[in-house]
């Protein structure tokens, strides 16, 4: 299935024009990809150690 994404609604360019996916967007995709993203609603099921700690830590922050 491929997910048509809309900018500032399933996404946003972010700081070095890196494109960020919203917490909605990761939500239409239904599961964590494990790659650590910002706004993860999965609380990083899938991500490794140590980057699942690194990635928690860093959503902290905002």
């Amino acid at each position: 299935m491929e997910l048509k994404l809309i900018e500032n609604e399933d996404f946003y360019y972010g700081e070095c024009g890196f494109v960020v996916l919203t917490e909605q967007c990761h939500l239409k995709r239904g599961y964590c990809c494990g790659y650590g993203c910002r706004h993860c609603p999965y609380e990083y099921e899938s991500v490794p150690e140590p980057k699942k700690s690194r990635a928690i830590e860093e959503r902290e922050k905002y």
